[in-house]
C-alpha cells in the first residue's frame, strides 16, 4: 500500500474502526541514510496505536539495523514486508524476493527477535510462483525464529493481484503455526470479513485495496450503504488532513487519487475524472466534488478527534 497508508489515511482508518494500522513500507536504506525523508512518515498520535511500522530490504544486517532505529519511535511492532510483488523490489531480493531465500529469512528473524524489544512480524505471499509455493516452510521458519504474527496474502508473487486469493492456503498456514495468522486477499464486501475468518480460522483479517475503494469496510459497511452526505463529510475531512500534513499544493495533489475512488460510484465519467485529477485550487476541487456527488444535503460533521491529539513519536536526531 505504498503511497496509501500515509499518516492521514491511517488516521481515517483508525477513526472508522481499524484495529491495527500498518505504515507504508519503508526501505531500510532510507531509514539508515535518508532519515529526514523517513521520520515524517513515522509519526502518530497516541489514540492511533497500535501502529506497525513496515520495512523492506534484502540484506540481513541492513534490515536489523533499520529495525533497531525504528524501534526508537515506539511502534507496537515492526513488520518485515515479504509480500511486495513489484519486480523492482522482489527482483532484487526484497519484498516477495525473500521467499526464495528461506535460510536468509531464518537468520533475519533470529537476529531481529534477539535485538528488538518490540514484537517482529511478517507479511508473506504463498511463494514466488506456482513452482515455488513454499508458504508452509516459510511460516514454520518465521514461527521458530521469533515472529509474533504472520499476515498471509493468498497469492504468489507471480500472480500479483490477478486471479482469486487462495483461502485454502491461508487456512493451511493458520493450522501449521501457533502464532496468530492474519488473512489477506479478496476482502471486498463486509460479509467477506467473517467469511474469511471462519473459512481459514485466522485471528484477524487484513484489508488493503478493499479499504482504498471503500474505507467504510473497516466499519463492516458496504459502499452502497454509505449515504452521500457521509461520503462528502469524510472526503472533506480527509482533504483537510492531507493539507495539514503535507501543506499546499502537495496535500491536494496526493489526495486527488483518493477523491477519485470516493466519487467513482457516482457516475464519474472520463472528463470529470480528468478535471478532478488536475484541479489545483482547493475551492474549485471541492466544488467539482460536490457537484459529482449530486450536491448532498448538509449533514453533521464527523465526530471530533479524541482529546489526546498530541504527537507521541519522537523524531530521532539526524546526524
Amino acid at each position: 500500500m505504498d503511497g496509501v497508508t500515509d499518516p492521514p489515511f491511517r488516521r481515517l482508518g483508525r477513526r472508522l474502526g481499524s484495529a491495527v494500522a500498518y505504515t507504508e513500507f519503508i526501505h531500510a536504506l532510507d531509514i539508515l541514510y535518508q532519515p529526514r525523508k523517513v521520520w515524517p512518515r513515522l509519526r502518530w498520535r497516541a489514540w492511533e496505536q497500535p501502529v506497525f511500522v513496515q520495512i523492506y530490504g534484502h540484506t540481513v544486517s541492513m534490515l536489523v539495523e533499520a529495525a533497531r532505529r525504528v524501534q526508537e519511535v515506539g511502534p507496537a511492532a515492526i513488520d518485515i514486508n515479504m509480500g511486495c510483488p513489484d519486480p523492482r523490489i522482489a527482483g532484487r531480493g526484497a519484498g516477495a524476493g525473500l521467499l526464495r531465500t528461506p535460510i536468509k529469512v531464518a537468520r533475519l528473524f533470529r537476529r531481529l527477535s534477539r535485538v528488538l524489544e518490540v514484537p517482529v512480524t511478517a507479511k508473506i505471499r504463498l511463494g514466488w510462483d506456482d513452482s515455488c509455493r513454499n508458504y508452509r516452510l516459510i511460516a514454520r521458519i518465521l514461527e521458530e525464529n521469533g515472529a509474533a504474527l504472520i499476515a498471509v496474502h493468498g497469492r504468489t508473487r507471480a500472480q500479483g493481484y490477478r486471479g482469486r486469493a487462495d483461502w485454502d492456503a491461508i487456512a493451511e498456514v493458520a493450522a501449521t503455526v501457533r502464532v496468530p495468522v492474519v488473512g489477506n486477499g479478496d476482502v471486498r464486501r463486509a460479509a467477506d470479513i467473517d467469511r474469511l475468518k471462519a473459512y481459514a480460522g485466522v485471528a484477524a483479517v487484513m484489508i488493503g485495496r478493499g479499504a482504498l475503494d471503500n474505507p467504510w469496510l473497516l466499519q463492516r459497511r458496504d459502499r452502497e450503504h454509505v449515504p452521500r452526505h457521509e461520503v462528502w463529510a469524510v472526503l472533506r475531512w480527509h482533504l483537510r488532513a492531507n493539507l495539514a500534513h503535507y501543506g499546499w499544493p502537495r496535500g491536494l495533489i496526493l489526495f486527488r487519487k483518493f477523491a477519485a475512488r470516493y466519487l467513482a460510484p457516482y457516475g464519474l465519467d472520463r472528463a470529470q475524472r480528468r478535471m478532478l485529477l488536475t484541479r489545483e485550487d482547493v475551492g474549485e476541487f471541492l466544488a467539482l466534488a460536490w457537484q459529482i456527488l449530486g450536491r448532498p444535503e448538509p449533514a453533521p460533521e464527523p465526530r471530533p478527534w479524541p482529546k489526546d491529539a498530541s504527537l507521541t513519536t519522537q523524531v530521532p536526531a539526524v546526524t
